[in-house]
């Protein structure tokens, strides 16, 4: 298998043919106006989304949204912005003071670096800025997801130095949290990149980009797409995996002990990243900067000129709108349940998956037929499918037959209730007296007699 992947990545590299020659040749001044364009393009729509999530999740829940700065209520986020700005900035007594002041910069700055590799519009296709031609791209590298990758795994730590250097308890807890949901959730997230690279061949987004140019991998690797969907919401520490920062259990989490500006930093990343997250989901899977289908098969020009930041900027839109809709919906999940997901659901799944999109590409570039291929892969799953049924089968057995007898058992034995199991039934919950009854207690009537008070008003039986 690891030789058939190295032909296979072998092959890739060779069909892919990237070329980055049109990236690093913008003048300084054409580079500064590229890097204020992807910051203001963050900023405004981190402004935009705040309070669409405010206006969305108030309409679910039937009640009025932000509607008194600007028209519309669109400028509340800017309003949000300046107060934190003008409110008192306080530092813990017992803060690691230089952490503590430099966490919200570290878990700031990463998020705006990611944006830089990412396509706005065709590298071939360049746009006229001032009289230069350039492509709608910061900058591109053959590795580029995987600078992607590095530069969110840098925005974790700090979050993770904000608990710790709070020198308080539940910042520290919201700080452990966030690391081990990184560590669960980006070994299935590479792994689902891992597909797309397989088929592209590259690394590059815009050569990903191109390579989507007859079928967008949505439909090609839905079970990756799916797995990145799921893996992001739990990277930007979004409902229902808000666990970080869960105000339930941890008051406010890592950001508990922060106020003024340092606390709108940490806002700001969270809303940076979603915005990052959507548009790395657009790249690998969406066709990027390409219109629609039904769009681009009867319209040559708009994956041309300026239209395709258009279509990016809608597909970013739709995403964020998913993020939105789960957090009005879905309720907070508990921590365990959640780990879970990560390490007993997404990783093994992503892994098989990979394996299977590995064979299919492996046995295409040995010559097999499509119909054959089909063939192999469905017969593969049947066999995994039947293999899993028959563990759950002889589990549920065992289940059962050590439950055998009265089925009670103890609903809070792991520190948490939980329902029964099949075969298994709750202890009888003791129930309140009938009313008469508990009304000829309290009068002192001839029921007092089992609480040990005889109608004399004496104890015992009365004697």
């Amino acid at each position: 298998m690891m030789q058939q992947l190295d032909q296979l990545a072998a092959a890739g590299s060779a069909l892919a043919q990237e070329d980055l020659s049109m990236f690093g040749r913008d003048p300084w001044w054409l580079v500064v106006i590229k890097a204020v364009f992807c910051f203001a393009f963050l900023m405004l729509t981190v402004l935009f989304s705040i309070v669409w999530e405010r206006k969305v999740v108030a309409w679910m829940q039937l009640r009025i949204g932000p509607n008194r700065h600007g028209p519309w209520g669109m400028l509340q986020s800017l309003a949000d912005g300046i107060k934190l700005m003008l409110k008192e900035d306080l530092v813990v007594k017992r803060a690691d003071k230089v952490v503590y002041l430099l966490a919200p910069v570290v878990a700031a700055i990463p998020a705006f670096m990611a944006i830089a590799v990412i396509p706005f519009g065709p590298a071939g296709n360049e746009i006229s800025i001032f009289g230069v031609r350039t492509p709608m791209q910061l900058t591109d590298l053959p590795i580029g997801i995987l600078y992607i990758l590095a530069t969110a795994s840098v925005g974790i730590y700090g979050i993770v130095l904000a608990g710790w250097s709070s020198g308080s308890t539940y910042p520290l807890l919201g700080g452990l949290r966030s690391c081990a949901q990184m560590i669960s959730y980006e070994i299935a997230m590479g792994m689902s990149f891992a597909a797309v690279f397989l088929y592209s061949g590259s690394m590059s987004t815009s050569t990903i980009v191109e390579s989507q140019q007859n079928r967008w991998y949505i439909l090609l690797l839905p079970v990756s797409f799916i797995i990145y969907i799921v893996a992001m919401v739990g990277e930007t520490n979004r409902a229902p995996f808000d666990m970080p920062e869960s105000e339930g259990d941890l008051v406010g989490g890592f950001n508990t002990e922060y106020s003024s500006i340092k606390f709108a930093m940490f806002m700001l990343a969270e809303y940076i990243n979603m915005v990052t997250v959507s548009a790395v989901a657009i790249t690998l899977f969406l066709g990027g900067w390409r219109a629609p289908w039904p769009i681009s098969t009867f319209w040559e020009g708009a994956n041309h000129g300026w239209w395709p930041l258009l279509w990016f900027t809608l597909k970013v839109q739709l995403l964020l709108f998913f993020f939105i809709w789960l957090r009005g919906t879905l309720p907070r999940v508990r921590y365990d349940q959640f780990m879970k997901l990560g390490w007993k659901v997404l990783i093994p799944v992503s892994l098989v998956w990979l394996m299977l999109v590995a064979t299919v590409r492996a046995l295409k570039n040995e010559g097999y037929d499509f119909s054959q291929i089909v063939l192999y892969v469905a017969g593969g799953a049947v066999l995994l499918l039947l293999i899993s049924l028959l563990v759950d089968f002889f589990r549920r057995a065992e289940v059962v037959e050590e439950t055998d007898g009265d089925g009670a058992f103890d609903p809070m034995a792991g520190g948490f209730p939980v329902p029964p199991l099949p075969g298994q039934s709750l202890p009888p919950v003791p129930r309140r007296r009938p009313r008469r009854e508990r009304e000829l207690i309290v009068s002192g009537g001839t029921d007092t007699v089992s609480d040990g008070i005889g109608n004399d008003g004496k104890g015992g039986d009365g004697a």
